[in-house]
């Protein structure tokens, strides 16, 4: 799970005990950079296909580095900050630079309940977009060379740094993540960079998720197995049950998908209904499979289902009449499977697809109802 957590900036060592890809190997201890020191070099990749250096940045007075990340619920809180930030300051000389440090396979399924997409470069080209990053997005999670160089500690954690690229402030954005702000620091910081004077407060704690190094991909993997060995089960539904489960008189959003193990494309996206199950579960939603196969092919239906590790609410229907089913769940499904509803609490349905359904629509849609930040809880 993602957890929040409070450090001094320069000061805490972060243990890591990691093999990272690519033949490297991280230090035991990485410490966040002190103030005073001089930048770390880089060669990163971003997500406009070019390939980022330090010197690239040469011109700029003042070069902001945050990392930062795609799931993180503190990390998507500060996203429109960090727009505003490099809005006001691009036309004084000052350079805002994000970069993702964290291995996308070190991250956990159920660390994305707060997001529709993960930590890979692919999905922060897909972020950017949806965002209107205008800034540089370079991406870390192979090597985290950079990072460690840096001592990230988390998402986000700002390093500013003055004309000869020393050091001048590290620490967070500012001091409220979802509230009223009092301090202003990384803002406060650049003003007095451009003005030539002290930086009024050169370090702060950082807040938000810790930053996903690749020996946390044990963690992940063994998660993965947990998950995987969870109880299938697979009960009969009647007309009167659809009509309930439709209604959902729950404070959960409701997944509700019906298929069918005769039906190729419904068996193909049941991985990707586990997948979706498991990222936000812990939130406030639930999954529910409702098979058309009928009473008599239960045991098929629930043969295909421990395959696919569906730990979900599974449901075979009684029935052999698809309009009575139609009917008490959506009276506008057409009737060709796989047909997926998400179901607001109180009955309202948000989103509906007959046919294959497209994961990331569906994840979108359902982070946008429950919320991308930790005010939404």
């Amino acid at each position: 799970m993602m957890w929040r957590f409070l450090v001094r900036a320069g000061v805490v060592v972060a243990t890591l005990f990691c093999s990272i890809s690519a033949g490297w190997s991280a230090p035991k201890e990485v410490k966040t950079l002190e103030i005073g020191a001089a930048a770390p070099d880089f060669e990163l990749p971003g997500i406009d296909g070019k390939t980022y250096r330090l010197k690239d940045f040469a011109d700029a007075r003042v070069l902001v580095i945050v990392f930062t990340c795609n799931h993180c619920p503190t990390a998507q809180a500060y996203e429109d900050r960090l727009l505003r930030l490099h809005a006001d300051y691009k036309a004084r000389g000052v350079a805002l630079v994000a970069v993702s440090p964290n291995d996308p396979r070190a991250v956990r399924l159920d660390e994305l309940g707060y997001s529709d997409l993960g930590d890979s470069l692919d999905d922060m080209k897909v972020r950017a977009k949806d965002k209107g990053f205008a800034f540089p997005y370079l991406y870390d999670g192979d090597r985290q060379e950079t990072s460690a160089a840096y001592g990230v500690l988390a998402t986000p954690h700002v390093f500013i740094f003055d004309a000869q690229r020393k050091l001048r402030y590290v620490g967070r954005v500012d001091d409220s993540e979802v509230g009223t702000v009092q301090s202003h620091d990384a803002r406060n910081a650049i003003e007095a960079l451009l003005a030539g004077r002290s930086v009024p407060v050169e370090t702060t704690r950082v807040f938000g998720c810790s930053t996903k190094w690749s020996a946390k991909r044990k963690s992940a993997a063994e998660a993965l197995k947990q998950w995987d060995a969870e109880a299938v089960s697979l009960d009969v539904i009647d007309q009167a049950g659809v009509k309930k489960s439709a209604a959902n008189e729950t404070k959960n959003l409701r997944l509700i998908n019906v298929w069918a193990t005769w039906c190729i494309p419904c068996v193909e996206e049941l991985a990707e209904l586990v997948t979706i199950h498991r990222m936000y579960r812990n939130r406030r939603f639930e999954m529910i499979t409702i098979s058309l196969d009928g009473a008599k092919n239960r045991e098929r239906a629930l043969e295909f289902l421990t395959k696919q590790h569906v730990s979900a609410k599974n449901y075979v229907f009684g029935s052999a009449s698809y309009d009575e089913l139609a009917e008490s769940l959506d009276p506008k499904w057409p009737g060709p499977v796989p047909y997926t509803l998400l179901i607001a609490p109180g009955g309202k349905i948000i989103y509906r697809k007959h046919d294959a359904f497209d994961p990331l629509e569906v994840k979108k849609a359902i982070v946008e109802h429950l919320g991308r930040t930790y005010a939404n809880r």
